[in-house]
């Protein structure tokens, strides 16, 4: 077999190969609930105060479904392989936010006190 026969046999069995190879999957491997310029003894987190989900993704361009307690927030069209979603909690308690890419979900549960808004700052009593 000459040399341009094996390149071009190799090269079609590359394309079969690629043809059949499933398709890159899409999903959320991190989500980061971050407390921002909040403090407390014992939580960060505190009603009223801004927060910042941040998910980041296997696949930059898919919609992401941000969700509180299984409650929809909102769908966000990533920027360079990260959604983020600005988040102030309305109640007191345990808060399971989850991220959501094509079926495939990342979650973290965070405790919520009470915030007092100083400036910029939040201060968190209880939790």
């Amino acid at each position: 077999m000459s040399y341009s026969r094996f390149a071009l046999a190799v090269a079609a069995g590359c394309a079969t190969v690629a043809a059949f190879a499933p398709p890159a999957s899409a999903g959320v491997s991190q989500l980061t609930v971050q407390a921002n310029i909040s403090v407390g003894s014992s939580t960060n987190y505190g009603v009223g105060c801004f927060h910042q989900l941040l998910a980041r993704l296997s696949v930059g361009i898919d919609p992401v479904a941000f969700y509180d307690n299984g409650t929809l927030l909102a769908v966000v069209a990533p920027t360079d392989g990260i959604a983020r979603l600005g988040w102030v909690p309305s109640y007191e308690g345990s808060h399971t936010m989850t991220a959501v890419q094509d079926g495939v979900a990342a979650s973290q549960t965070v405790q919520v006190g009470r915030g007092f808004l100083f400036g910029y700052s939040c201060v968190v009593t209880g939790g």
